[in-house]
């Protein structure tokens, strides 16, 4: 609709987690290097950050960075799984054709194609998004227990646990110590800085092939104090505010166009 108007290739705020558009404040940056660093050591890594802050875009960033012939990506975006159905979910992205009903037998399939992967040179890496969604304490004690899947000098997989801060909260309880042990690395990420915020706008819109600079500070200050930098609301309200320009003809987005959208913004915060 806008992109012609704004000389754009693509909409440069769309809601996809595309790693394209992934802007490396020094927080992702940060990050994005733990991530790497705690995978490539086969370490248990958990990342943090508020509802919208770029945690699943980073993890699409992580699988990008990896080389497909040295790493496998079991990847679970839905988590609410009992013990069991956690289990027979992770035998089949491993490749297990039929994942035996009993546990002890479900486990021995599990170790067995975690060291043919191992014999392949593959590592695999289990990432689980959302995973303060994770229902059943078992559940967590289970993705513990593959941690022991290991060699003498390394482990089988690396686990890679994200979810918003309660997360942090819940694996605080006592009950959790066990898992908490296991974690080599972590890191929770922050939202943007205003300066950051510009970047951002800037980064986005270049990307999808425009100029930077269409966001005069103005608008970028009222983004901010909607948004509160986290980059998901960013989105929304750019979007907003370039539907809006376009509408009024105008090239420079403002701190009038940011009036005008405001009333939907705070209705949607």
């Amino acid at each position: 609709m806008y992109e012609d108007f704004y000389g754009l290739r693509e909409r440069p705020f769309s809601k996809t987690p595309d790693p394209r558009f992934l802007y490396l404040s020094p927080g992702h940056r940060e990050a994005l290097s733990r991530l790497l660093f705690a995978v490539e050591d086969r370490d248990l890594i958990l990342l943090t950050g508020e509802i919208g802050c770029g945690k699943t875009t980073l993890s699409r960033k992580l699988m990008d960075e990896l080389d497909e012939e040295s790493y496998r990506i079991l990847l679970f975006i839905n988590p609410r799984l009992t013990p069991m159905e956690f289990l027979r979910a992770l035998a089949l992205r491993l490749g297990v054709a039929e994942p035996q009903p009993g546990k002890t037998d479900l486990l021995e399939q599990i170790g067995v194609a975690l060291y043919a992967l191992y014999e392949q040179d593959i590592c695999p890496v289990l990432v689980i998004d959302e995973a303060q969604l994770v229902p059943h304490k078992e559940t967590f004690d289970e993705i513990r227990l593959l941690t022991n899947y290991q060699l003498d000098d390394r482990n089988l997989l690396a686990v890679v646990l994200m979810g918003q801060p309660e997360l942090r909260k819940r694996l605080a309880h006592p009950v959790y110590e066990p898992l908490r042990q296991r974690v080599g690395m972590q890191y929770d990420l922050k939202p943007l800085s205003l300066e950051e915020t510009s970047e951002y706008l800037d980064f986005r819109m270049v990307t999808a092939g425009g100029e930077p600079g269409i966001f005069q500070p103005a608008a970028v200050e009222k983004i901010y104090e909607f948004s509160g930098g986290i980059p998901r609301k960013i989105n929304h309200a750019a979007s907003l505010a370039l539907l809006e320009g376009f509408g009024r003809e105008v090239r420079m987005i403002g701190s009038e166009v940011l009036d005008a959208v405001m009333e939907e913004l705070v209705l949607t915060r």
